[in-house]
């Protein structure tokens, strides 16, 4: 397998390719603000991009989706309530194969209706619901809840060396596993959903004590 993270800009948006190397095939993950150097990239490792999945229908995840269809052809996979403009949606738990590649889209509502995890060959592409360390913003409400159960009940249920692959580098480091975010991540240690409003309701001050940047 090639995979790539890949530093497109934004808010320190993060892009991902993975491909399938005896055959060629590719996907791309939230290609946004640099579409062109996602696409070239691929094409400099010998892949051609056949989906690009989308975690969410954020502009910033979403900008570049246009220009890299119109330069590969490849299909947008979304979820259905953001499936427009020739996308194509996708079902929570739905599996589907980019050439030897297998990946399975979790919906994980919460930072937004429509988030979507998808997971590749042990990599989870998080989105905006789980960074290193944190996790999505959202209200203190209803989409607080719904991202609770999201993070319990769809994503720490996976293995502990699943890799997480966010899409932002808003945490400690660029990547980690499901089991370092459950030992260390303050939001998923909260003993339930109370607490985790708190923390999001206090989490600037909760930065500066324990000297978070």
């Amino acid at each position: 397998m090639i995979f790539e993270q890949i530093r497109v800009g934004g808010d320190r948006n993060f892009a991902y390719l993975v491909g399938d190397r005896p055959g060629g095939s590719a996907l791309a993950v939230d290609p946004s603000y640099s579409p062109r150097r996602v696409f070239d990239l691929a094409k400099e490792r010998g892949l051609a991009i056949r989906a690009i999945l989308c975690t969410h229908d954020h502009p910033d995840h979403t900008n570049g989706n246009e220009e890299l269809r119109a330069l590969t052809g490849a299909e947008v996979r979304i979820h259905p309530s953001a499936a427009e403009r020739g996308a194509k949606g996708v079902a929570d738990g739905e599996i589907f194969r980019v050439g030897d590649l297998e990946a399975r889209a979790i919906h994980t509502p919460g930072h937004t209706p429509d988030s979507v995890c998808f997971l590749v060959q042990g990599k989870l592409f998080s989105g905006d619901t789980l960074f290193v360390g944190k996790v999505g913003g959202t209200g203190f409400g209803e989409d607080a809840r719904a991202e609770y159960e999201s993070l319990h009940g769809k994503l720490l249920v996976l293995p502990d060396e699943t890799e997480v692959w966010p899409g932002h580098d808003y945490g400690v480091r660029p990547s980690s596993t499901i089991g370092e975010e459950r030992r260390t991540n303050p939001f998923l240690l909260q003993p339930d959903f109370e607490s985790f409003v708190a923390l999001k309701k206090n989490w600037l001050q909760y930065k500066k004590d324990h000297g978070i940047a």
